[in-house]
Protein backbone atom coordinates (compact mmCIF):
# COMPACT_ATOMS: atom_id res chain seq x y z
CA UNK A 1 0.00 0.00 0.00
CA UNK A 2 1.36 3.41 -0.98
CA UNK A 3 2.10 6.38 1.24
CA UNK A 4 -1.00 8.21 0.02
CA UNK A 5 -3.20 5.31 1.18
CA UNK A 6 -1.52 5.19 4.56
CA UNK A 7 -2.13 8.90 5.04
CA UNK A 8 -5.76 8.84 3.98
CA UNK A 9 -6.55 5.59 5.77
CA UNK A 10 -8.43 4.36 2.72
CA UNK A 11 -8.33 0.66 1.93
CA UNK A 12 -10.54 0.75 -1.18
CA UNK A 13 -9.05 -1.27 -4.07
CA UNK A 14 -7.44 0.37 -7.07
CA UNK A 15 -6.64 -0.58 -10.67
CA UNK A 16 -3.85 0.27 -13.11
CA UNK A 17 -4.75 -0.51 -16.71
CA UNK A 18 -1.92 -0.48 -19.26
CA UNK A 19 -2.95 -0.73 -22.89
CA UNK A 20 -0.61 -2.24 -25.47
CA UNK A 21 -2.33 -1.31 -28.71
CA UNK A 22 -2.50 -4.11 -31.27
CA UNK A 23 -0.32 -6.63 -29.43
CA UNK A 24 -1.28 -10.22 -30.35
CA UNK A 25 -1.43 -12.75 -27.54
CA UNK A 26 0.52 -15.33 -29.53
CA UNK A 27 3.54 -13.03 -29.74
CA UNK A 28 3.76 -12.86 -25.94
CA UNK A 29 2.68 -16.39 -25.07
CA UNK A 30 4.95 -18.11 -27.60
CA UNK A 31 8.05 -16.19 -26.51
CA UNK A 32 7.85 -16.31 -22.72
CA UNK A 33 11.63 -16.53 -22.40
CA UNK A 34 11.91 -13.15 -24.12
CA UNK A 35 9.06 -11.54 -22.20
CA UNK A 36 9.41 -12.68 -18.57
CA UNK A 37 7.29 -9.89 -17.09
CA UNK A 38 4.24 -10.77 -19.17
CA UNK A 39 4.88 -14.42 -18.30
CA UNK A 40 4.98 -13.54 -14.59
CA UNK A 41 1.56 -11.87 -14.73
CA UNK A 42 0.16 -14.91 -16.53
CA UNK A 43 1.62 -17.25 -13.91
CA UNK A 44 0.63 -15.25 -10.84
CA UNK A 45 -2.70 -14.04 -12.20
CA UNK A 46 -4.25 -15.04 -15.50
CA UNK A 47 -3.78 -14.37 -19.21
CA UNK A 48 -5.32 -15.40 -22.48
CA UNK A 49 -6.45 -14.58 -25.97
CA UNK A 50 -9.71 -12.63 -26.23
CA UNK A 51 -11.77 -11.35 -29.16
CA UNK A 52 -11.80 -7.79 -30.43
CA UNK A 53 -14.93 -6.10 -31.82
CA UNK A 54 -16.51 -5.70 -35.25
CA UNK A 55 -14.76 -3.95 -36.90
CA UNK A 56 -11.31 -4.43 -35.25
CA UNK A 57 -10.14 -0.86 -35.82
CA UNK A 58 -8.52 1.18 -33.04
CA UNK A 59 -10.84 4.19 -33.32
CA UNK A 60 -13.81 1.88 -32.68
CA UNK A 61 -12.06 -0.56 -30.34
CA UNK A 62 -10.92 1.87 -27.64
CA UNK A 63 -14.35 3.49 -27.16
CA UNK A 64 -15.84 -0.01 -26.83
CA UNK A 65 -13.11 -1.24 -24.48
CA UNK A 66 -13.45 1.81 -22.23
CA UNK A 67 -17.27 1.73 -22.10
CA UNK A 68 -18.09 -1.98 -22.30
CA UNK A 69 -20.47 -1.22 -25.15
CA UNK A 70 -20.69 -1.91 -28.88
CA UNK A 71 -20.39 0.80 -31.56
CA UNK A 72 -24.18 1.04 -31.80
CA UNK A 73 -24.05 2.57 -28.33
CA UNK A 74 -20.72 4.41 -28.49
CA UNK A 75 -21.55 5.90 -31.90
CA UNK A 76 -18.02 5.26 -33.20
CA UNK A 77 -17.50 2.65 -35.93
CA UNK A 78 -14.04 3.49 -37.22
CA UNK A 79 -11.44 6.08 -38.09
CA UNK A 80 -13.98 7.72 -40.38
CA UNK A 81 -17.75 7.77 -39.94
CA UNK A 82 -20.62 9.20 -41.98
CA UNK A 83 -23.17 11.86 -41.21
CA UNK A 84 -26.82 10.81 -41.09
CA UNK A 85 -28.69 11.64 -44.30
CA UNK A 86 -25.63 12.77 -46.26
CA UNK A 87 -22.47 11.39 -47.85
CA UNK A 88 -20.40 13.68 -45.64
CA UNK A 89 -17.83 12.03 -43.40
CA UNK A 90 -16.00 13.01 -40.23
CA UNK A 91 -13.22 11.71 -38.01
CA UNK A 92 -14.69 10.75 -34.60
CA UNK A 93 -13.02 12.39 -31.62
CA UNK A 94 -13.59 12.05 -27.89
CA UNK A 95 -16.81 14.06 -27.86
CA UNK A 96 -18.35 11.72 -30.42
CA UNK A 97 -18.21 8.83 -27.94
CA UNK A 98 -21.82 8.65 -26.74
CA UNK A 99 -21.38 6.36 -23.75
CA UNK A 100 -19.82 6.80 -20.31
CA UNK A 101 -16.16 5.82 -20.10
CA UNK A 102 -14.92 3.67 -17.25
CA UNK A 103 -13.13 6.68 -15.74
CA UNK A 104 -16.36 8.70 -15.83
CA UNK A 105 -17.96 6.09 -13.59
CA UNK A 106 -14.96 6.14 -11.26
CA UNK A 107 -15.12 9.93 -10.94
CA UNK A 108 -18.90 9.81 -10.40
CA UNK A 109 -18.24 7.39 -7.53
CA UNK A 110 -16.24 10.13 -5.81
CA UNK A 111 -12.85 8.70 -6.71
CA UNK A 112 -10.02 9.85 -8.97
CA UNK A 113 -8.83 8.79 -12.41
CA UNK A 114 -5.64 9.56 -14.30
CA UNK A 115 -5.99 8.88 -18.02
CA UNK A 116 -3.04 8.99 -20.42
CA UNK A 117 -2.74 8.51 -24.17
CA UNK A 118 -5.99 6.64 -24.78
CA UNK A 119 -7.01 6.91 -28.47
CA UNK A 120 -10.16 8.89 -29.27
CA UNK A 121 -10.11 11.07 -26.15
CA UNK A 122 -9.33 14.50 -27.63
CA UNK A 123 -10.03 17.09 -26.36
CA UNK A 124 -9.06 16.07 -22.82
CA UNK A 125 -11.89 15.89 -20.30
CA UNK A 126 -11.80 18.36 -17.46
CA UNK A 127 -13.96 16.29 -15.13
CA UNK A 128 -11.13 13.86 -14.36
CA UNK A 129 -8.08 14.18 -12.15
CA UNK A 130 -5.73 14.47 -15.14
CA UNK A 131 -5.85 13.47 -18.78
CA UNK A 132 -3.49 13.41 -21.73
CA UNK A 133 -5.37 12.66 -24.94
CA UNK A 134 -3.95 10.10 -27.33
CA UNK A 135 -4.17 9.21 -31.02
CA UNK A 136 -5.73 11.96 -33.21
CA UNK A 137 -4.71 14.76 -30.84
CA UNK A 138 -3.13 17.69 -32.73
CA UNK A 139 -0.27 18.02 -30.23
CA UNK A 140 0.66 18.03 -26.58
CA UNK A 141 -0.13 21.73 -26.14
CA UNK A 142 -3.89 21.12 -26.38
CA UNK A 143 -3.96 17.48 -25.32
CA UNK A 144 -2.93 17.72 -21.64
CA UNK A 145 -5.04 18.69 -18.61
CA UNK A 146 -4.32 20.38 -16.25
CA UNK A 147 -1.51 22.71 -17.34
CA UNK A 148 1.03 21.33 -14.90
CA UNK A 149 0.74 17.93 -16.63
CA UNK A 150 1.61 19.53 -19.96
CA UNK A 151 4.53 21.39 -18.38
CA UNK A 152 5.97 18.20 -16.91
CA UNK A 153 5.53 16.17 -20.10
CA UNK A 154 7.33 18.81 -22.12
CA UNK A 155 10.44 18.18 -19.99
CA UNK A 156 10.36 14.54 -21.19
CA UNK A 157 10.04 15.40 -24.88
CA UNK A 158 6.75 13.52 -24.64
CA UNK A 159 4.99 13.01 -27.95
CA UNK A 160 1.43 11.87 -28.60
CA UNK A 161 2.44 9.45 -31.32
CA UNK A 162 5.37 8.12 -33.29
CA UNK A 163 5.92 9.70 -36.73
CA UNK A 164 4.33 7.02 -38.98
CA UNK A 165 5.73 8.61 -42.14
CA UNK A 166 9.16 7.35 -41.11
CA UNK A 167 7.82 3.83 -41.49
CA UNK A 168 7.26 4.47 -45.20
CA UNK A 169 11.00 4.67 -45.76
CA UNK A 170 12.71 1.57 -47.12
CA UNK A 171 15.32 1.86 -44.38
CA UNK A 172 13.37 1.50 -41.14
CA UNK A 173 16.20 2.62 -38.84
CA UNK A 174 14.91 6.14 -38.30
CA UNK A 175 11.38 4.83 -37.67
CA UNK A 176 12.64 2.33 -35.10
CA UNK A 177 14.68 5.02 -33.35
CA UNK A 178 11.62 7.27 -33.21
CA UNK A 179 9.49 4.42 -31.85
CA UNK A 180 11.98 3.85 -29.02
CA UNK A 181 12.11 7.56 -28.17
CA UNK A 182 8.31 7.73 -28.13
CA UNK A 183 7.84 4.73 -25.88
CA UNK A 184 10.69 5.81 -23.57
CA UNK A 185 8.98 9.13 -22.86
CA UNK A 186 5.62 7.40 -22.46
CA UNK A 187 7.07 5.03 -19.84
CA UNK A 188 8.67 7.87 -17.88
CA UNK A 189 5.35 9.72 -17.82
CA UNK A 190 3.39 6.65 -16.74
CA UNK A 191 5.88 5.83 -14.01
CA UNK A 192 5.89 9.42 -12.74
CA UNK A 193 2.12 9.58 -12.32
CA UNK A 194 1.84 6.04 -10.99
CA UNK A 195 4.31 7.04 -8.29
CA UNK A 196 2.23 10.10 -7.46
CA UNK A 197 -0.01 7.49 -5.81
CA UNK A 198 -3.02 9.84 -5.72
CA UNK A 199 -5.40 8.03 -8.08
CA UNK A 200 -7.90 5.19 -7.84
CA UNK A 201 -7.77 4.30 -11.53
CA UNK A 202 -4.68 4.76 -13.67
CA UNK A 203 -5.45 4.18 -17.35
CA UNK A 204 -2.58 4.54 -19.83
CA UNK A 205 -1.96 3.22 -23.36
CA UNK A 206 1.22 2.42 -25.26
CA UNK A 207 0.09 2.94 -28.86
CA UNK A 208 3.57 2.70 -30.38
CA UNK A 209 3.23 -1.09 -30.36
CA UNK A 210 0.53 -0.78 -33.05
CA UNK A 211 2.78 1.45 -35.15
CA UNK A 212 5.72 -0.95 -34.91
CA UNK A 213 3.45 -3.86 -35.84
CA UNK A 214 2.17 -2.09 -38.94
CA UNK A 215 5.66 -1.70 -40.38
CA UNK A 216 7.61 -4.65 -38.93
CA UNK A 217 5.20 -7.46 -38.09
CA UNK A 218 5.90 -9.55 -41.19
CA UNK A 219 9.61 -9.23 -40.41
CA UNK A 220 8.89 -10.91 -37.08
CA UNK A 221 6.47 -13.52 -38.35
CA UNK A 222 8.44 -14.48 -41.47
CA UNK A 223 12.06 -13.94 -40.41
CA UNK A 224 12.51 -10.66 -42.25
CA UNK A 225 15.28 -8.07 -42.13
CA UNK A 226 14.06 -6.32 -38.98
CA UNK A 227 13.03 -9.33 -36.87
CA UNK A 228 15.74 -8.71 -34.27
CA UNK A 229 14.84 -5.03 -33.97
CA UNK A 230 11.17 -5.96 -33.61
CA UNK A 231 11.89 -8.36 -30.77
CA UNK A 232 14.25 -5.89 -29.08
CA UNK A 233 11.49 -3.29 -29.10
CA UNK A 234 9.07 -5.74 -27.49
CA UNK A 235 11.64 -6.74 -24.90
CA UNK A 236 11.70 -3.08 -23.92
CA UNK A 237 7.89 -3.08 -23.66
CA UNK A 238 8.10 -6.16 -21.43
CA UNK A 239 10.72 -4.49 -19.26
CA UNK A 240 8.57 -1.38 -18.91
CA UNK A 241 5.52 -3.46 -17.97
CA UNK A 242 7.62 -5.14 -15.26
CA UNK A 243 8.94 -1.85 -13.93
CA UNK A 244 5.46 -0.32 -13.82
CA UNK A 245 4.18 -3.40 -12.03
CA UNK A 246 6.97 -3.09 -9.46
CA UNK A 247 6.09 0.56 -8.93
CA UNK A 248 2.46 -0.18 -8.08
CA UNK A 249 1.32 -0.14 -4.45
CA UNK A 250 0.10 -3.45 -3.06
CA UNK A 251 -3.56 -2.44 -3.17
CA UNK A 252 -3.51 -2.05 -6.96
CA UNK A 253 -4.53 -4.70 -9.49
CA UNK A 254 -2.74 -4.45 -12.83
CA UNK A 255 -4.51 -5.20 -16.13
CA UNK A 256 -2.64 -5.23 -19.45
CA UNK A 257 -4.64 -5.55 -22.67
CA UNK A 258 -4.61 -4.88 -26.38
CA UNK A 259 -7.57 -3.68 -28.44
CA UNK A 260 -7.11 -6.10 -31.34
CA UNK A 261 -4.63 -8.63 -32.63
CA UNK A 262 -2.15 -8.47 -35.51
CA UNK A 263 -0.99 -10.56 -38.44
CA UNK A 264 1.17 -10.23 -41.55
CA UNK A 265 -0.14 -8.21 -44.49
CA UNK A 266 0.21 -9.52 -48.06
CA UNK A 267 -2.31 -7.42 -50.00
CA UNK A 268 -4.22 -4.21 -49.51
CA UNK A 269 -7.71 -4.60 -50.98
CA UNK A 270 -9.21 -1.40 -52.40
CA UNK A 271 -12.89 -2.21 -52.10
CA UNK A 272 -14.44 0.85 -53.72
CA UNK A 273 -12.44 0.03 -56.84
CA UNK A 274 -13.63 -3.57 -56.62
CA UNK A 275 -17.22 -2.34 -56.21
CA UNK A 276 -16.75 -0.12 -59.26
CA UNK A 277 -15.37 -2.94 -61.38
CA UNK A 278 -18.16 -5.27 -60.30
CA UNK A 279 -20.88 -2.75 -61.14
CA UNK A 280 -21.87 -1.88 -57.58
CA UNK A 281 -20.43 1.65 -57.52
CA UNK A 282 -20.07 4.43 -60.06
CA UNK A 283 -18.83 8.00 -59.78
CA UNK A 284 -20.21 11.18 -61.32
CA UNK A 285 -16.78 12.25 -62.61
CA UNK A 286 -13.73 10.45 -63.96
CA UNK A 287 -11.57 11.56 -61.04
CA UNK A 288 -13.67 11.38 -57.86
CA UNK A 289 -12.07 12.61 -54.65
CA UNK A 290 -14.86 12.24 -52.12
CA UNK A 291 -17.72 9.90 -51.34
CA UNK A 292 -20.17 12.66 -52.23
CA UNK A 293 -19.24 12.09 -55.89
CA UNK A 294 -21.01 8.73 -56.19
CA UNK A 295 -23.58 8.48 -58.97
CA UNK A 296 -27.28 7.68 -58.65
CA UNK A 297 -26.87 4.15 -59.96
CA UNK A 298 -24.50 3.19 -57.14
CA UNK A 299 -25.84 0.29 -55.08
CA UNK A 300 -23.10 0.08 -52.41
CA UNK A 301 -19.97 1.82 -51.15
CA UNK A 302 -17.26 1.04 -48.59
CA UNK A 303 -15.42 2.55 -45.63
CA UNK A 304 -12.35 1.14 -43.92
CA UNK A 305 -11.96 -1.40 -42.54
CA UNK A 306 -14.30 -3.62 -44.55
CA UNK A 307 -17.49 -1.65 -43.82
CA UNK A 308 -20.14 -1.70 -46.55
CA UNK A 309 -23.21 0.50 -46.93
CA UNK A 310 -26.16 -0.13 -49.21
CA UNK A 311 -27.09 3.03 -51.14
CA UNK A 312 -30.60 2.93 -49.74
CA UNK A 313 -33.48 5.13 -50.87
CA UNK A 314 -34.63 7.48 -48.13
CA UNK A 315 -31.39 7.08 -46.17
CA UNK A 316 -28.72 8.18 -48.65
CA UNK A 317 -29.19 11.43 -50.63
CA UNK A 318 -28.97 9.62 -53.98
CA UNK A 319 -30.17 6.25 -52.80
CA UNK A 320 -30.83 3.79 -55.61
CA UNK A 321 -31.89 0.64 -53.75
CA UNK A 322 -35.60 0.59 -52.79
CA UNK A 323 -36.31 -0.38 -49.21
CA UNK A 324 -38.23 -3.49 -50.28
CA UNK A 325 -35.11 -4.72 -52.13
CA UNK A 326 -32.71 -4.07 -49.25
CA UNK A 327 -32.46 -7.65 -47.99
CA UNK A 328 -32.04 -9.10 -51.48
CA UNK A 329 -29.34 -6.61 -52.45
CA UNK A 330 -27.48 -7.01 -49.16
CA UNK A 331 -27.53 -10.80 -49.50
CA UNK A 332 -26.15 -10.46 -53.02
CA UNK A 333 -23.30 -8.23 -51.87
CA UNK A 334 -22.55 -10.56 -48.96
CA UNK A 335 -22.30 -13.52 -51.35
CA UNK A 336 -20.00 -11.58 -53.69
CA UNK A 337 -17.71 -10.68 -50.80
CA UNK A 338 -17.59 -14.24 -49.53
CA UNK A 339 -16.66 -15.48 -53.01
CA UNK A 340 -13.84 -12.97 -53.62
CA UNK A 341 -10.39 -14.50 -54.07
CA UNK A 342 -7.03 -12.76 -53.94
CA UNK A 343 -4.15 -13.02 -56.42
CA UNK A 344 -2.81 -15.96 -54.41
CA UNK A 345 -6.08 -17.88 -54.77
CA UNK A 346 -7.02 -17.46 -51.10
CA UNK A 347 -10.40 -16.24 -49.91
CA UNK A 348 -10.16 -12.54 -49.07
CA UNK A 349 -12.93 -12.56 -46.49
CA UNK A 350 -13.23 -14.98 -43.57
CA UNK A 351 -16.82 -14.01 -42.82
CA UNK A 352 -19.30 -11.20 -43.38
CA UNK A 353 -21.22 -9.83 -40.40
CA UNK A 354 -24.68 -8.28 -40.84
CA UNK A 355 -25.39 -5.09 -38.89
CA UNK A 356 -28.07 -6.70 -36.72
CA UNK A 357 -25.55 -9.25 -35.48
CA UNK A 358 -22.92 -6.74 -34.34
CA UNK A 359 -24.60 -3.43 -33.56
CA UNK A 360 -27.45 -2.34 -31.31
CA UNK A 361 -28.19 0.89 -29.53
CA UNK A 362 -29.32 4.45 -30.08
CA UNK A 363 -26.62 5.08 -32.69
CA UNK A 364 -27.03 2.07 -34.94
CA UNK A 365 -28.56 4.34 -37.59
CA UNK A 366 -25.04 5.08 -38.88
CA UNK A 367 -23.94 1.44 -38.66
CA UNK A 368 -22.59 -0.28 -41.78
CA UNK A 369 -24.97 -2.77 -43.35
CA UNK A 370 -22.21 -5.36 -43.61
CA UNK A 371 -18.74 -5.72 -42.12
CA UNK A 372 -16.22 -8.02 -43.79
CA UNK A 373 -13.75 -9.72 -41.46
CA UNK A 374 -10.66 -10.47 -43.56
CA UNK A 375 -8.65 -13.61 -43.79
CA UNK A 376 -5.04 -13.26 -42.72
CA UNK A 377 -2.96 -11.30 -45.20
CA UNK A 378 -5.74 -9.14 -46.68
CA UNK A 379 -6.00 -5.57 -45.33
CA UNK A 380 -9.37 -4.11 -46.26
CA UNK A 381 -9.17 -0.55 -47.56
CA UNK A 382 -11.75 1.63 -49.28
CA UNK A 383 -10.54 4.78 -51.05
CA UNK A 384 -12.90 7.34 -52.53
CA UNK A 385 -10.81 7.60 -55.65
CA UNK A 386 -10.98 4.95 -58.35
CA UNK A 387 -7.72 3.14 -57.65
CA UNK A 388 -5.85 1.53 -60.50
CA UNK A 389 -5.68 -1.87 -58.80
CA UNK A 390 -7.99 -3.78 -56.46
CA UNK A 391 -5.06 -5.67 -54.93
CA UNK A 392 -1.94 -3.71 -54.14
CA UNK A 393 0.92 -3.45 -51.66
CA UNK A 394 2.20 -0.51 -49.67
CA UNK A 395 4.79 0.30 -47.02
CA UNK A 396 2.93 -1.55 -44.26
CA UNK A 397 3.48 -5.27 -43.75
CA UNK A 398 1.26 -5.86 -40.71
CA UNK A 399 -2.53 -5.59 -40.27
CA UNK A 400 -5.18 -5.77 -37.52
CA UNK A 401 -6.92 -9.02 -36.69
CA UNK A 402 -10.19 -9.74 -34.86
CA UNK A 403 -8.72 -12.66 -32.97
CA UNK A 404 -5.47 -12.97 -30.99
CA UNK A 405 -6.20 -9.94 -28.77
CA UNK A 406 -4.26 -9.96 -25.47
CA UNK A 407 -5.52 -9.77 -21.89
CA UNK A 408 -3.45 -10.11 -18.69
CA UNK A 409 -5.01 -9.67 -15.23
CA UNK A 410 -2.78 -9.69 -12.16
CA UNK A 411 -5.47 -11.08 -9.87
CA UNK A 412 -5.91 -14.66 -8.64
CA UNK A 413 -9.72 -14.62 -8.89
CA UNK A 414 -9.93 -13.58 -12.55
CA UNK A 415 -10.86 -16.12 -15.21
CA UNK A 416 -10.60 -15.08 -18.84
CA UNK A 417 -12.19 -17.98 -20.73
CA UNK A 418 -14.25 -16.88 -23.75
CA UNK A 419 -13.82 -13.13 -23.19
CA UNK A 420 -13.87 -10.08 -25.44
CA UNK A 421 -13.23 -6.34 -25.22
CA UNK A 422 -16.66 -5.65 -23.75
CA UNK A 423 -15.72 -7.56 -20.58
CA UNK A 424 -12.90 -5.23 -19.57
CA UNK A 425 -14.86 -2.23 -18.26
CA UNK A 426 -17.18 -4.26 -15.98
CA UNK A 427 -14.11 -6.16 -14.74
CA UNK A 428 -12.35 -2.89 -13.84
CA UNK A 429 -15.45 -1.59 -12.04
CA UNK A 430 -15.79 -4.89 -10.19
CA UNK A 431 -12.17 -4.69 -9.06
CA UNK A 432 -12.77 -1.12 -7.86
CA UNK A 433 -16.00 -2.02 -6.05
CA UNK A 434 -17.89 0.54 -8.14
CA UNK A 435 -21.58 -0.37 -8.38
CA UNK A 436 -23.19 -0.95 -11.77
CA UNK A 437 -26.09 -2.85 -13.28
CA UNK A 438 -25.07 -6.00 -15.17
CA UNK A 439 -27.46 -5.10 -17.96
CA UNK A 440 -25.58 -1.88 -18.70
CA UNK A 441 -22.80 -3.60 -20.65
CA UNK A 442 -22.37 -5.88 -23.62
CA UNK A 443 -19.82 -7.79 -21.54
CA UNK A 444 -19.53 -9.15 -18.02
CA UNK A 445 -16.97 -9.09 -15.23
CA UNK A 446 -14.25 -11.74 -15.45
CA UNK A 447 -14.04 -12.06 -11.66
Amino acid sequence: MGLFDRLRGDDTPRVAFIGVDGVPYSLLSENEELFPNFAAIAEEGTAGEISSIVPPESSACWPSLTTGKNPGETGVYGFQDREIGTYDTYVPMGREVQADRVWDRVQEDGRKATVMNVPVTFPPQRNVQRMVSGFLSPGLDKAAYPDDVRDYLETLDYRIDVNPKLGHQEDKSEFIEDAHATVDARFEAFKHYIEEDDWDLFFGVFMTTDRVNHFLFKDYERDGEYKDEFLEFYQKIDDYIGRLRDALPEDVTMIVASDHGFTSLDYEVHFNEWLREEGWLSFQTDDPEELDDIADETRAYSFIPGRFYINLEGREPRGSVPEDEYDEVRDELKADLEALEGPNGNQVVERVVEKEEAFRGDHDDIAPDLVAIPNKGFDLKSGFKADSEVFDTGPRNGMHSFDNTSLYIDHPDATIGNADLFDITPTVLDLLDVDYSRGEFDGASLL
